[in-house]
């Protein structure tokens, strides 16, 4: 089982409170859920991906939180700003690609220069 994450659910930072903890409530469900089902041959993998390009900026709603970040959204992979989707489906593939007795239960995955 692979959930989406977030950095947002390893750190928190101002104005995002809520959206934080919704990713850090991820977390702890998946956890429980590895915890539960291990014994089953079940495994769950978090990936907690950073800024990624994406159109999550067109619902943002927020005009200054949209220009603050508006850059990493329109950075190329060079910039070391931003990761691509194709970024974190390799991440995805990484964590399923184990053999069974391998569980990777957490990818954290930033671009190079992500400060938080």
């Amino acid at each position: 089982i692979i959930a989406t994450d977030s950095v947002a659910g390893h750190v928190v930072y101002p104005a995002s409170a809520v959206y934080n903890g919704s990713k850090f409530a991820v977390r702890a469900i998946m956890e429980g859920l590895r915890q539960e089902d291990k014994d089953y041959g079940i495994r769950s993998t978090i990936v907690s991906p950073g800024a990624v390009r994406t159109e999550l900026i067109n619902s943002i709603g927020n005009k200054d939180v949209e220009d603050s970040v508006r850059p990493l959204f329109e950075a190329s992979d060079e910039s070391g700003l931003s990761l691509s989707a194709d970024d974190v489906a390799r991440a995805v593939l990484y964590a399923v690609d184990q053999p069974k007795h391998v569980a990777v239960s957490e990818v954290l995955i930033r671009p190079t220069k992500q400060v938080v």
